[in-house]
């Protein structure tokens, strides 16, 4: 059994697309979000601004991972987005962080997210790299769960 007193690693994690585990990815850039602030003062209040809230807002989720058969199903997401089937096009998805023996653990729900953009991998003939393929996805919220 993991030792569960201390933190996660960041090297197991998968993603869930509308429930579907998918793997395989090198890396997940989970996302941002915050409040902005607006200050506002009247012109009797002391000479220090209220800060309120205002808008939340939602960072990108950046996806890379080596280019293979299966992967497609990637470029034909993103499809939808071009052909201007939005709202078959987002979808529920989760990125979940696994323990030391794959049991998963923390995880952060985004809803209603589509693929923004897709970028092909770059090619060198002259290279040994493994082709690199990467995805960005905008989203409408984020949760994290346990």
């Amino acid at each position: 059994m993991p030792d569960r007193h201390g933190p996660y690693r960041n090297q197991r994690f998968l993603l869930e697309i509308d429930g579907i585990a998918i793997a395989g990815f090198s890396t997940a850039n989970i996302p941002e979000n915050s409040t902005e602030v607006i200050e506002y003062r009247e012109g009797n209040d002391p000479p220090t601004p209220q800060k309120l809230w205002s808008l939340n807002s939602f960072g990108n989720l950046t996806l890379e991972k080596g280019t293979t058969d299966d992967s497609v199903a990637l470029f034909e997401w993103r499809k939808l987005v071009e052909q201007g089937k939005l709202s078959e096009a987002r979808r529920s998805i989760a990125i979940v962080v696994l323990d030391e023996e794959g049991n998963a653990g923390p995880r952060f729900e985004c809803k209603n997210a589509w693929v923004r953009q897709y970028d092909a991998p770059d090619l060198d003939a002259s290279g040994s790299e493994v082709a690199i393929e990467s995805i960005e996805i905008v989203h409408e919220g984020m949760e994290r769960t346990a």
